[in-house]
């Protein structure tokens, strides 16, 4: 073969280039809108072999949520050496902006979380971990209580619903957006 031809990659790499493919696609389509097989056409490979990698559909979507949230973990984490309150500033600004370059893709995956039941499980879990996050950096351990834990819960619902607000209406910057965020988070918890 010359120049251009086939070339096989490694594990790492077809897995890799999978997972690319898979967050394009389910930035344009529902979970319900994909099959294997149209995965499997837009990645030039087999069915086959997209099941050698994810033993189903649903393993799939959660192997590029996890890349997409792996990311944004790195994007938002706490700069320590500012205080409470500017950390989560920060990480709220860094969210949004995230967001916002992605805004058909979180549409979709809000639109899918409630067909895949293992999703609920997962987008619950990465709730739960980052309310104790929030709630463990503004409140000292005596102010945790149960009416501030379940506040900072609503709150990222909230921010759902705010999110997808400006999502279709792009009526906002992305800076504003995440300090009213964060003003509300800040209200309710009266810090």
């Amino acid at each position: 073969m010359t120049g251009g031809g086939y070339r096989r990659l490694d594990v790492h790499e077809r897995r890799a280039q999978l997972l690319e493919v898979g967050t394009e696609l389910f930035s344009t389509h529902s979970f319900e809108e994909l099959s294997m097989a149209q995965i499997a056409r837009e990645a030039g490979i087999s069915k086959a072999l997209l099941y050698h990698y994810f033993p189903s559909k649903e393993e799939f979507f959660k192997a590029a949520l996890a890349e997409g949230a792996a990311e944004l973990a790195r994007l938002t984490a706490a700069d320590e050496s500012l205080p409470p309150v500017e950390q989560v500033r920060a990480s709220t600004r860094a969210f949004v902006s995230w967001i916002g370059q992605r805004g058909p893709a979180y549409m979709k995956l809000l639109q899918s979380v409630g067909s895949v039941p293992e999703l609920r499980e997962t987008m619950t879990a990465i709730r739960d971990a980052t309310s104790a996050r929030i709630l463990d950096g503004l409140a000292p351990e005596s102010e945790r209580t149960p009416e501030k834990r379940a506040a900072v819960r609503g709150w990222l619902w909230f921010m759902d619903g705010v999110l997808l607000d400006w999502i279709e209406h792009k009526d906002r910057d992305a800076g504003a957006v995440a300090d009213g965020l964060v003003d509300s988070l800040l209200a309710l918890l009266d810090v």
